[in-house]
């Protein structure tokens, strides 16, 4: 089955999504956010007797004594051997370098500054509040996660999450292959939410999301979600090592679906967007400092 993106029509201007800082607990419907949880603590103190099983993710002293080992953080999942094809998928490891879109504005009190970038993408407004970014597209891979990892230790280095749940499957996308359920997954009683299906994506439950450089994100198996949104100034870019499996039947790896205001042609539907995220300078995460930084600092008390 060709890979055929869909085509929804919306009636009428679609939502205004306001973008929040991405936490753990926020995104856990849609995957897995990976971050230090402890950012406080330095690895001298794992090794301590009042550390043993109260550290996050079951962590342990690990490398001697000189670092902390989280483990489980995020759960992978490959279930090709249901996809139709009976192609089996691998993993795959490849490097996404993502222009930035649009700009988070540093305070209410920002110059407007209108930009548009056609290599880029669709076109952005910034203003002296706030910054909007036009939602064209989401995608899935119905078969497997998908992990964004951020090539950077910068926490002032951002980027836009966007996903959205699923809508019950229709005759809209009856021909849309996704996996059963997890059973055919020999770990699958560890993995931490149920299979999205197989319906088109929920817009009334679109979220949006700005991660930091120090965060990464890995869409669960059947996620809907936006292609990654870097964000920053024009001409700048951010680095991501992405890690899911793939089998090559484009079906299987990936499904999109395109949003329209207009029946009038494939340039209108594929490029007239109603979906709008909105950025503020209330959308940037406040980084906590790390262990050993001004105002951290190691506290084992806390433990």
């Amino acid at each position: 089955m060709a890979n055929t993106p869909l085509t929804v029509k919306l009636d009428g201007p679609g939502p205004v999504i306001e973008a929040v800082p991405l936490t753990r607990e926020a995104f856990s419907q849609f995957g897995d956010v990976i971050e230090n949880p402890r950012p406080d603590l330095h690895p001298s103190v794992a090794s301590a007797p009042t550390a043993s099983g109260v550290l996050p993710f079951d962590g342990i002293s690990a490398n001697q004594g000189s670092a902390i080992k989280y483990q489980h953080v995020s759960r992978q999942i490959n279930l090709y051997s249901q996809a139709p094809s009976g192609v089996p998928g691998v993993s795959v490891m490849n490097m996404f370098i993502c222009a930035a879109r649009v700009r988070i504005p540093s305070s209410p009190s920002s110059p407007p500054s209108p930009e548009s970038d056609a290599e880029a993408g669709p076109t952005t407004t910034t203003t002296a509040a706030a910054a909007t970014f036009p939602v064209r597209v989401l995608e899935r891979h119905p078969f497997t996660t998908q992990t964004f990892l951020p090539l950077t230790a910068d926490s002032d280095k951002n980027y836009l999450v966007i996903v959205a749940p699923t809508l019950p499957p229709s005759a809209d996308d009856q021909g849309l292959p996704v996996p059963v359920d997890l059973s055919s997954y020999p770990a699958g009683s560890d993995y931490p939410r149920p299979l999205p299906g197989r319906g088109l994506p929920d817009l009334n439950g679109l979220r949006a999301f700005v991660a930091t450089g120090k965060q990464a994100v890995t869409y669960g198996a059947g996620t809907w979600h936006a292609p990654m949104v870097g964000l920053g100034e024009t001409g700048t870019a951010l680095d991501f090592l992405v890690v899911q499996f793939a089998n090559g039947v484009a079906v299987e790896d990936c499904q999109e679906v395109y949003f329209s205001s207009s029946s009038k042609g494939e340039v209108e539907r594929r490029g007239e967007e109603r979906i709008t995220v909105r950025l503020s300078s209330r959308s940037k995460p406040v980084v906590p400092p790390a262990a050993g930084s001004a105002g951290g600092g190691s506290r084992l008390t806390r433990l």
